[in-house]
C-alpha cells in the first residue's frame, strides 16, 4: 500500500531531484531556497545579534509514544527548533521543506556532535486526526538517528488549537464543495529558533528556511555571552528559576543587579497529581504508605500549608523560606539555613525535589519518613519556632480559611498533629523531577540527548571516579543515592580545623578580613556539628551525613551539609583530593587523580541531571496561597 509516508519521503526525494534541475535551468515549478545553494555569503557566527521576538508558548503535547508532555519541558536545557507540519501536507514548499530542511541540518550536525548536543529538532503536527503518537513515530524513523529529533503530536484539535494562535501558526482545514474536509490544510510554513531562556530569537518563512541560515544561527546563539558580570558563573536564574535578586559576580567591581520583579514570578497551576501516578522518565514509581494515600484535597490541603507563614510562632516563616522553589526547594543564596527572626541554623537546607524517595531524611538521617519529618522543622526553636504540637493546631483550627479543608481531605477528620505531617507529606511527594537530558540518553534510548562531555562524565562517575559507588545508577531508573550514611571529611574540617580570617564581602568588588575574635564579640559561637553520631552516640558514626540524590544537583548549590563547597567544580575537586582525611572517613575516599579536563567532563554530566518538569513545579509554587497573618 502506498501510505501517506511513503507520499512524504517521496515528495522529498522529488523536491530534491527539482532542485537540481531549478539550478540547471530545466524545472517548471520554482522550489523554495531551502532546497537550493545559498546565493550569498553568510555573516560570520557571532558577528550579528538576533532579538528576542517574544517567549515562546506551552502546551499539552503527545510525543511519538504517546506520553504527555508540556512543550516547555523541551525547552530551557537546549536551543530549539520547532516546525509545524502535518504529515499528508503535498506542498513540496511547506511541511516537506521544513522536513528536507531539518533532514540537512541533521546530517551537518552529526559531523559536529559537540553543536548537535546543544540543539533540539521538535516538529509538531497540527492534525492529531491523522497523525496519531503511532502516525509521528513511522514519520521520524525515515530521518535516521543521532541528533535528538522529537515528533509530536496532540491528543485533540482542541489541543493544537491553543498552541497555533499562541505562535501566530496558521492552518485552516480545506473543504470541497459538499463541505467535506479534505485532509488538506491552508498554511504559511513557519520554523522558530528558541533559546535556552525559552525565548523565539527568529522566525523562518518559506524564503528564508535553509539550512545554512539555521546552522548559523545556531552558532550565533551558542557564541552569545552576558552583557553584565553580574551573569557570571553561580547558581543558575533563568526568568522565574533563580533567586530574586541573584548575586552572581558580586565579587566584582562591575556587578549589577538583576533582579527579578515580583510580576514577573506568575504561578500556573500544574497536575501535581500526575508526577506520583507517573514519574518522570528515569524515575521508579513513587513509594506512597498505606496510611496515606495521595489525593487531590491532600496535596491541594498541603501545598497551602507549605507556603504559609502562619505556621510560625510569629507569623512571618513559612517551610517554603528555607526550601525556595525557584532555588531548586534548597537555597542558593546562604551556606546555612536562617530560621525564624534571623536565628542561625547548623546546616544546610536540602532539597525537596524527589524527597519522596528518600529512606533518610534530615542530613544525620534521624527521620525516615516525611510525615513525621515536617515536625522537625515547625517545632525547632531556630527555625518555625511553634513552642508546642498544640500549639500549632489550635492555630489551625481557628483560621477561617482552613474551615472544612482537613475534614474533605481526611474523611471528616480535623488538624491534628498526624493529618498536619500527612497533608504536607503529600504534596512533597509530588516534586518528583526527572526526564533530564541524562534520562533521555540512557532510559530514553535518544542517542544524541546528551552530548560528549557529558557522556565522558558519566563513563568517569561509574568508573574511574568511582562516584555511582554512593551516587547509586540502576538499568531501568537511577535515583542517584545509596540511601546510606558516609564519612567524606568535611564535618571533620569544620570541627577539628582552627578558625581564620575570612574575607567578607561588603559591596560590590569590595571584601574586607575579619578577625575571627572581632566576629565572636558580636555573634553566637557557631555549635559543633558532629553527624550521625548525634543520633547513636557511637563514635564510629562520627561527622557522618546522609548520601543526597544528585537530581538537579546543578540547581540546588551551595552542596555539602554545611553548605561549604559553593560549586560543582568544588566538589569535584574536593573528591579528587581525597576528601578530607581521619580515623572515620569512609574506606571509599581516595584520591580520583582526575586531570582538569576530566573534571570538567564530571562536572558537565552533573549539569545534565536537571528535570524536564522543574519550570513546571516552581510556578506551581508561585500560584500556591500564601498565608495572610492579618
Amino acid at each position: 500500500m502506498y501510505s501517506i509516508l511513503s507520499k512524504s519521503a517521496a515528495l522529498l526525494a522529488a523536491a530534491c531531484l527539482m532542485a537540481g534541475s531549478v539550478r540547471a535551468g530545466e524545472a517548471a515549478q520554482p522550489l523554495a531556497p531551502g532546497y537550493q545553494e545559498l546565493p550569498f555569503k553568510l555573516p560570520e557566527p557571532g558577528s550579528y545579534e538576533l532579538p528576542a521576538l517574544g517567549q515562546a508558548a506551552d502546551g499539552r503535547v503527545l510525543d511519538s509514544t504517546g506520553r504527555d508532555l508540556n512543550l516547555h519541558q523541551l525547552y530551557g536545557d537546549k536551543l530549539v527548533l520547532l516546525s509545524f507540519i502535518y504529515s499528508a501536507c503535498a506542498d513540496m514548499n511547506g511541511c516537506p521543506l521544513a522536513t528536507a530542511v531539518f533532514h540537512k541540518l541533521q546530517k551537518r550536525l552529526l559531523r559536529q556532535p559537540d553543536i548537535a548536543s546543544q540543539l533540539r529538532l521538535v516538529t509538531l503536527s497540527f492534525n492529531p486526526g491523522h497523525d496519531t503518537p503511532e502516525v509521528m513515530a513511522r514519520y521520524g524513523q525515515s530521518f535516521g538517528e543521532g541528533l535528538e529529533w522529537r515528533f509530536l503530536t496532540t491528543r485533540s484539535e482542541a489541543d493544537i488549537q491553543p498552541i497555533l494562535q499562541a505562535y501566530g501558526q496558521t492552518a485552516q482545514k480545506d473543504y470541497d464543495a459538499q463541505g467535506h474536509f479534505t485532509g488538506t490544510f491552508s498554511h504559511i510554513l513557519r520554523v522558530y529558533l528558541i533559546d535556552r531562556e525559552r525565548r523565539i530569537r527568529n522566525i523562518y518563512t518559506v524564503s528564508f528556511l535553509h539550512p545554512d541560515t539555521l546552522f548559523n544561527d545556531v552558532r550565533t546563539l551558542l557564541l552569545e555571552r552576558p552583557k553584565t558580570a553580574a551573569a557570571r558563573p553561580g547558581p543558575p536564574a533563568a526568568g522565574a528559576l533563580g533567586p530574586g535578586d541573584a548575586k552572581a559576580g558580586y565579587e566584582h567591581g562591575d556587578y549589577q543587579t538583576r533582579s527579578v520583579a515580583l510580576t514577573e514570578r506568575q504561578g500556573r497551576r500544574a497536575d501535581l497529581r500526575r508526577y506520583v501516578s507517573h514519574p518522570p522518565l528515569g524515575l521508579p514509581p513513587v513509594p506512597v504508605p498505606p496510611a496515606n494515600p495521595i489525593t487531590p484535597a491532600r496535596i491541594e490541603l498541603g501545598r497551602k500549608l507549605f507556603y504559609d507563614r502562619r505556621l510560625s510562632l510569629n507569623n512571618t516563616f513559612s517551610c517554603a523560606m528555607c526550601h525556595i522553589p525557584e532555588q531548586g526547594f534548597a537555597s542558593n543564596e546562604q551556606a546555612t539555613a536562617v530560621g525564624i527572626e534571623g536565628r542561625s541554623v547548623r546546616r544546610n537546607a536540602p532539597t525537596l525535589y524527589n524527597t519522596a524517595y528518600l529512606q533518610r531524611l534530615f542530613h544525620d538521617g534521624r527521620e525516615d519518613n516525611l510525615e513525621q519529618q515536617v515536625w522537625g522543622p515547625l517545632l525547632a526553636r531556630n527555625e518555625m519556632g511553634a513552642p508546642s504540637v498544640g500549639y500549632v493546631v489550635g492555630k489551625l483550627k481557628g483560621l477561617a480559611d482552613y474551615a472544612g479543608l482537613f475534614e474533605r481531605a481526611f474523611n471528616r477528620r480535623g488538624p491534628s498533629m498526624e493529618t498536619l505531617g500527612m497533608a504536607i507529606a503529600a504534596y512533597e511527594r509530588t516534586l518528583d523531577s526527572a526526564d533530564s537530558p541524562f534520562d533521555r540518553w540512557r532510559y530514553g534510548q535518544q542517542a544524541g540527548a546528551l552530548g560528549p562531555a557529558a557522556r565522558r562524565g558519566f563513563a568517569l562517575f561509574t568508573g574511574k571516579a568511582g562516584c555511582s559507588a554512593c551516587h547509586t545508577v540502576g538499568e531501568k531508573y537511577a535515583l542517584f543515592t545509596d540511601q546510606g550514611l558516609h564519612n567524606t571529611g568535611v564535618g571533620y574540617r569544620a570541627a577539628m580545623g582552627s578558625a581564620a580570617a575570612a574575607p567578607v564581602q561588603v559591596a560590590p568588588g569590595v571584601a574586607v578580613n575579619i578577625d575571627p575574635a572581632a566576629l565572636a564579640s558580636v555573634s553566637e559561637p557557631k555549635p559543633n556539628d558532629l553527624g550521625r553520631y548525634e543520633i547513636t552516640q557511637d563514635p564510629a558514626d562520627r561527622w557522618q551525613y546522609r548520601t543526597p540524590s544528585l537530581r538537579n544537583i546543578a540547581l540546588t548549590a551551595p552542596y555539602m551539609h554545611d553548605g561549604s563547597l559553593a560549586t560543582l567544580k568544588a566538589v569535584v575537586e574536593f573528591y579528587n583530593r581525597g576528601g578530607v582525611p581521619n580515623e572515620n572517613l569512609d574506606p571509599l575516599m581516595k584520591p580520583l587523580e582526575l586531570d582538569a579536563g576530566e573534571v570538567a567532563d564530571l562536572v558537565e554530566f552533573l549539569n545534565s541531571l536537571t528535570g524536564s518538569n522543574v519550570r513546571d513545579l516552581v510556578l506551581d509554587a508561585f500560584a500556591a496561597p500564601v498565608g495572610d497573618p492579618r
